[in-house]
């Protein structure tokens, strides 16, 4: 049986927020933020490299539709579908489990730098021709998070 991903974010939380919170008192919160985002910036896109090439799909929407599934699961994430082509997938996330649990925590702010900036990572790990567009998230306080792929030049690859 495998942990889903909401599952394995709390275990985490469990190391990573002590951890960030220490570096943050250690080097600032700017710094220590910056290092961190570092790490997982090169982290996620190598997931997104790897899940890319295991998915071997050229039709955007299919891909990151399933990426997000697996996202999703576990009731994690409740989303709305606004577009779904071979060269676009946008959705709605309506409510999130994340940002749920990172609020009970009191550190919506660890949160969006764990969980939230991970979505851009992994979309530049799908290919240089795929952007990730999001004006505001859940974590943040919004009401929702609006995920916008498209792959740039509209052409399938």
């Amino acid at each position: 049986m495998t942990i889903s991903v909401i599952e394995q974010a709390k275990i985490q939380a469990q190391v990573l927020v002590p951890l960030v919170k220490a570096l943050q008192a250690e080097l600032g919160e700017a710094r220590a933020n910056a290092l961190v985002r570092k790490a997982l910036r090169d982290l996620y896109r190598r997931f997104g490299e790897e899940f890319w090439k295991a998915k071997n799909e050229s039709d955007l929407g299919k891909a990151v539709s399933s990426a997000f599934r697996t996202y999703a699961r576990d009731d994690a994430l409740a989303y709305d579908v606004i577009e779904q082509t071979a060269d676009a997938f946008a959705f709605d996330v309506t409510r999130c489990a994340y940002a749920e649990f990172y609020k009970a925590l009191g550190e919506p702010e660890l949160g969006f730098l764990l969980i939230c900036t991970a979505d851009f990572a992994t979309a530049e790990g799908f290919g240089p021709d795929i952007r990730l567009t999001r004006t505001q998230t859940i974590m943040q306080g919004a009401d929702h998070c609006d995920f916008r792929y498209r792959r740039d030049g509209g052409g399938s690859q």
